[in-house]
Order: C-alpha cells, then structure tokens, then sequence
C-alpha cells in the first residue's frame, strides 16, 4: 500500500484530501507545517508527498530542498498563487508536478496515480538483473527495472520525470527528441506540461551530471527543435 505524505496548513484541504485519498487505499502521512513534515517523512520516507507552498515555520520550497538533499521521492507541489516563477523555481529545484488552488479532487487522484506509475520500477529492484533491459551508453547506464542511473562507475540519484527523460533520449542517440516528445514520455496523458517544464528538468539533469563529471556535455540542445543524446 503506498503512502502518501500530505502537507498543508488548511485542515479543510487536509480533511478532503485525506478522505479522498483513503478511499483509493493509500496510507496518509499528514503534516501542518515544514518543520514537522521534514522530521517527519525523513524518519519514514513515504512513496510521494504532496505539499504546499505557503505553510508556517518552514515554507514547500524550502521543505522540498532539504527533502532533496536526502531523498527523491516524487513530489507534487499544491500553490493557491499562479505564479509562474514559483513552479519554475520548484521545477528547478526537483518538484514532479504543480497542482493550482483551487483543484478538483479527481484531477488530484489522478495526478497521483499517474506519478506513481511512472515511479513503480523503483519498486523492481530484487531478482536477477535482465540485461536486455538495461540501456548503456558510454560513460552512462541506465536501470530502469531498479530506477538506478549511474556516470562513469557514479550514482546519479534522479527523481522519476528526470530519469523518465533521460531513458528517452538515451533509447536513440542521435535522435532528436521534440519537448512534445519529451512530454509524451515522462508524463501522463492528462497532464499537460509547457515547454519550459522540460526545459527546467534538462537544466537540473545537466547540474546532476556535472556534479559528478564537470565535462559532461552529451545531453545537446537544438534550438527551435528540442533535444538529443550524443552517439
């Protein structure tokens, strides 16, 4: 049964949610505040958290960056302001998906299970590794059955749409892949993403990289067409 940490200051929004989820048979972790939900899902690190922006003691953003420096659990930030630099910034930052105030609790249910689809190979990472399900190229190899992506003999820790992204543009090198393209493969068919989404996620997919490899530079941008892997 996955668990879902919710984090948000409105009870009423806590409430509904919580009900709504439950009845999908999720485990909820809840949480009125950063503070407490950074103890909180880092003591037992749930399958996806949901948190709001703006909350006392400890702000979504800054919740989520701590989160970050120990896990990349998927994350599905709740924001009441349509503000297009905060969902950047979260984006930038590691966040799976934006949900704006107000929502439908169905598009909510949805989003979730969706982003947990796409986050199910984590879970395959028992048994005998399957080579033929394994993408190698040069320095990188890529586990999707164990969601593990490592850089010249180094762990790369990506959340599901980064590694989602990266399988896509690794299957064929040389290939270019439109930020269409791009959608279609690491998000669900209900959720519609810009292009600066993707864009935001290849800019912290090449910061990941060259935290282990200052010369990384196989992930090539074409201007006015998208993105490719070099041969």
């Amino acid at each position: 049964m996955p668990t879902i940490a919710l984090v948000d200051d409105d009870r009423n929004i806590v409430t509904s949610l919580r009900i709504a989820l439950e009845a999908e048979g999720y485990k909820i972790q809840v949480y009125s505040d950063g503070v407490s939900a950074l103890d909180g899902i880092l003591g037992e690190v749930p399958s996806l958290a949901i948190l709001d922006i703006k909350m006392p003691r400890m702000d979504g953003m800054e919740l989520l960056r701590r989160l970050r420096q120990h896990t990349e659990i998927p994350v599905i930030f709740l924001t009441s302001k349509d503000d297009e630099i905060d969902e950047l910034f979260g984006l930038k930052m590691g966040a799976d998906d934006f949900i704006h105030k107000p929502f439908s609790q169905r598009l909510l249910v949805e989003r979730v299970k969706a982003i947990l689809r796409r986050a199910a190979p984590r879970e395959g990472g028992l048994g005998t590794e399957d080579p033929a399900n394994i993408i190698e190229r040069g320095k990188l190899k890529l586990d999707p059955e164990r969601h593990s992506c490592v850089w010249d003999d180094k762990p790369v820790t990506l959340t599901v749409t980064e590694f989602l992204i990266l399988q896509a543009l690794a299957q064929r090198p040389g290939v270019v892949k439109s930020r269409d393209a791009l959608m279609d493969a690491a998000y669900d068919d209900q959720v519609y993403v810009d292009d600066r989404t993707i864009d935001s996620h290849i800019k912290r997919l090449r910061k990941k990289f060259k935290q282990v490899d200052d010369d990384f530079d196989v992930i090539e941008t074409l201007y006015g067409v998208g993105y490719r892997f070099k041969e």
